[in-house]
């Protein structure tokens, strides 16, 4: 065995992930770093959703009060409960679009940020145009701000499954994980069947079969929507077939809109240990909060997804001032 193998099979039987073979193999300290930064160092991601500025427009962010703080209509609370929690070690990373991240990183330039690269509203509907969301940014957009001190760790691409527009966005996500791999970027995708053509988003077998094709074009992650029950089977054992259908493509599930802390937590515990998730993807059901509520709700998150928490033990790091 070569003086090289050898170096690289004693690498192997201490490298605390799975590697992509695309990382090249002087960027392979630097995926690791990063993984570490985006797991809290466990391979599971408390993932912090804060693209919903695009995505959802305002809805998620101002109701005149009734249900949402008033405090959560401004985007630097984004950013205030990221950098508290990240402090404390209770979230992956925040996950925005390049622009919003611009515009706050130099104020919290240590939080781990996750870039998502495309966007869309949920302006024009299926019944209009099938979606399509395309790259706003390409790498070294993302290397300019690494560049200027803030610690991006990874890049987000969202996929519409089933849309007549598939193949474009496939081709630009798997260009762009290529990329990503290949200067120690990690990649997650969000991937959901969506189109004319998808009768049901939240069937089983659609969410297996994107999970999977979110390995094939080379995420770390790739978030899904909580699949219906399938067969006779639970809600987190139909997503367990998601999880074994992407491989070594770690799941991470939607946090879906705000639920009651208990009802959200036991949701959560059951996807990570009935289901066998890697993480969760949260946005409302930590920002539609105060910021002290917010934070908690985060370590709260972590305890499941990192720590092995019960629903008990989780709701009481939450409910504790």
């Amino acid at each position: 065995m070569s003086l090289k193998r050898l170096r690289q099979f004693a690498r192997g039987l201490i490298m605390k992930y799975h590697v992509p073979a695309d990382v090249p193999d002087e960027m392979v300290d630097d995926y690791i770093d990063n993984m570490d930064a985006a797991t809290c160092g466990t391979g599971r991601m408390n993932l912090f959703a804060c693209d919903q500025k695009i995505e959802h427009l305002n809805d998620d962010f101002y109701d005149g009060g009734k249900k949402i703080p008033l405090s959560s209509n401004n985007p630097s609370h984004l950013f205030e409960v990221g950098a508290r929690a990240h402090e404390e070690g209770t979230i992956g990373v925040l996950a925005g679009q390049l622009g919003l991240i611009s515009a706050y990183g130099r104020d919290y330039p240590d939080t781990p940020y996750l870039v998502k690269m495309n966007s869309k509203s949920h302006q024009v509907g299926v019944s209009q145009r099938d979606p399509v969301s395309m790259a706003m940014w390409d790498i070294d957009d993302i290397f300019a701000l690494k560049a200027n001190g803030i610690n991006v760790v990874g890049i987000g691409y969202t996929i519409y499954l089933g849309s007549e527009f598939e193949h474009d966005m496939l081709t630009e996500a798997a260009t762009l994980i290529r990329q990503a791999h290949e200067n120690g970027l990690i990649v997650v995708t969000w991937i959901y069947p969506r189109g004319k053509a998808v009768s049901d988003e939240k069937c089983p077998q659609l969410i297996s079969g994107a999970a999977g094709v979110a390995l094939c074009i080379g995420a770390d992650f790739t978030k899904v929507n909580y699949p219906r029950e399938f067969e006779g089977m639970s809600q987190p054992e139909s997503l367990g077939i998601a999880v074994e259908a992407a491989g070594r493509c770690g799941i991470i599930c939607s946090g879906g809109g705000s639920l009651p802390a208990e009802e959200f937590l036991q949701r959560l515990h059951d996807q990570i240990n009935i289901s066998g998730a890697k993480g969760a993807a949260t946005g409302r059901n930590i920002h539609q909060k105060t910021t002290e509520e917010a934070v908690r709700m985060c370590a709260a998150c972590h305890a499941i997804i990192c720590d092995d928490a019960t629903v008990e033990q989780a709701l009481k790091i939450f409910t504790e001032q």
